[in-house]
C-alpha cells in the first residue's frame, strides 16, 4: 500500500489494525483506502468494492481507530485545489454581476449548472476550510438562482431555492447568507401582497444581519412594507436604520453585484417608499436620481429594473398632478423594459394603474397603459 500511495500513510501498527477490521468485516475501507488496497493487488477499485455510498456510521467508527497523525493528515487532504475554488469564486461573482442585465433564462440555466457543479464538490474530499468555502459559494449562487426564478414568475421553484440557500448559509455558519435568504422571503411576501408578513420577516432577520449589505436591504424591505401599511413613522425609522448601516459599509468594489449595497440603490428604495406614502416631491427627486445614475460610464444601462420602476414612479407623480398624458407616457416606458422582474414590476405597475383609474375613471387615454399591462399580467399568469 505504501508503494502505491501518493500521500504519507499512518504507522504500521495503525495500518495493520485497520486491515484486520477490514478483513473481519467490522468496517469497510473508505474512498481513501479502497483504491490503495485495489492497487496493491494490481486491480481496479470496482473489482473489490462495489460502488455503494459509504455508511457514515461506519466511517465514524473506523475513524476512532486512527492515531493523531493519520487523523490530522486526512483532514488536510483534498481532491480540489485552492486555485479551482478561486476560479469558481470569480465565476460566482460574475453571475451576480450579470443579474441586472443578462437575459434571465440564460442566466438561470448557467446559474443552475454552476450550482450543480459546486455542490458536487461536497461529495469529494475537502479540507474543513474548503468545505465551508464550497458551502458559501453554493449559497451565493443559490440566492442568485432564486432571484432569477422569482423574476421569471417561478414562485415555487424560487422558494425552494431560497430555502436551500438558507440551509447552506446555516451549515456554513455564514450569517450574511442567512440574512439574504430572509431578505428574499420578505421580498416574496411584499410582492405577493403580504405586507405585514414582509415587515415581520425583515424586522426579525435584520437584528442578526449586523452591518452587512443584507441588513441594508432588509431595512429597505421593512420600510416598503410599512409604507404600504400606512405607518409613515415606522417607514422613516426603517429608512434611517438602513442609511445608518450603509454609512458604515465600505463602498462596494462592484456596484453591479446584486448582493452589494450602495447609495444609488438606496435612492431606489426611498423612491418607492415616498411614492406610496404620497410624498410626491421626494418620490420624484429620488426617481430622477435613479434615472441619472442608472447609466454606466460607457453609456450602458446599469440597472434596467430600477429604471422601469423609476418611470412608473414618475407616472404616479404625474397622475397625481393631473397630467394624464405624461403619466401614460411614463407608465408605458416603465413597462417596455427589456430586463424585468415580473412580480416586482407587476406589483408596482398595478399600483400605478390603480392611481390612474381612480383619478381618471373611464378616460380612454389610459388604455395605452392598461392594455399592455393586462397583456403582461396574462403572460405572467401563464408562466406561474
Amino acid at each position: 500500500m505504501r508503494a502505491k500511495a501518493n500521500h504519507n500513510l499512518p504507522t504500521d501498527n495503525t495500518l495493520l489494525r485497520n486491515w484486520r477490521r477490514w478483513e473481519s468485516g467490522e468496517s469497510r475501507p473508505d474512498d481513501f483506502y479502497a483504491p490503495l488496497i485495489s492497487a496493491a493487488f494490481d486491480t481496479v477499485t470496482a473489482a473489490f468494492f462495489p460502488r455503494v455510498r459509504p455508511n457514515r456510521d461506519d466511517e465514524l467508527l473506523s475513524a476512532t481507530g486512527m492515531d493523531t497523525l493519520e487523523f490530522v493528515s486526512r483532514l488536510r487532504m483534498s481532491d480540489v485545489s485552492d486555485a479551482t475554488l478561486d476560479a469558481i469564486t470569480i465565476t460566482a461573482d460574475r453571475l451576480c454581476h450579470e443579474y441586472s442585465r443578462a437575459e434571465p433564462h440564460d442566466l438561470l440555466l448557467e446559474g443552475t449548472a454552476w450550482l450543480r457543479r459546486i455542490t458536487s464538490l461536497l461529495d469529494g474530499r475537502l479540507t474543513l476550510a474548503q468545505h465551508r468555502r464550497v458551502l458559501e459559494l453554493a449559497g451565493w449562487v443559490a440566492l442568485l438562482v432564486g432571484c432569477v426564478e422569482y423574476d421569471l414568475g417561478h414562485r415555487g421553484a424560487a422558494e425552494a431555492t431560497r430555502c436551500a440557500a438558507r440551509s447552506l448559509g446555516e451549515e456554513a455558519e455564514h450569517d450574511e447568507l442567512v440574512a439574504w435568504a430572509a431578505e428574499l422571503a420578505a421580498w416574496f411576501a411584499l410582492t405577493q401582497g403580504n405586507r405585514r408578513g414582509a415587515a415581520e420577516i425583515a424586522a426579525s432577520a435584520g437584528a442578526a444581519a449586523g452591518h452587512t449589505a443584507a441588513a441594508v436591504q432588509l431595512a429597505a424591505q421593512q420600510a416598503k412594507a410599512w409604507a404600504r401599511l400606512g405607518d409613515r413613522s415606522a417607514m422613516e425609522t426603517a429608512l434611517r436604520h438602513g442609511r445608518a448601516v450603509l454609512d458604515h459599509l465600505p463602498q462596494p468594489v462592484d456596484l453591479d453585484n446584486h448582493f452589494a449595497a450602495d447609495a444609488q440603490k438606496f435612492d431606489f428604495y426611498a423612491m418607492d417608499c415616498y411614492r406610496v406614502a404620497g410624498d410626491d416631491r421626494r418620490a420624484r427627486d429620488h426617481a430622477t436620481e435613479v434615472l441619472r445614475t442608472a447609466v454606466g460610464p460607457e453609456g450602458v444601462e446599469r440597472a434596467p429594473m430600477r429604471v422601469a420602476e423609476a418611470h412608473l414612479t414618475l407616472a404616479v407623480v404625474a397622475a397625481r398632478a393631473g397630467d394624464l398624458e405624461l403619466a401614460v407616457a411614463e407608465g408605458v416606458r416603465g413597462l417596455d423594459g427589456r430586463r424585468r422582474s415580473l412580480p416586482s414590476l407587476l406589483f408596482i405597475a398595478g399600483e400605478a394603474a390603480q392611481e390612474l383609474s381612480t383619478r381618471f375613471p373611464g378616460d380612454p387615454r389610459t388604455r395605452a397603459y392598461l392594455e399592455p399591462l393586462r397583456a403582461l399580467t396574462a403572460d405572467s399568469a401563464r408562466t406561474c
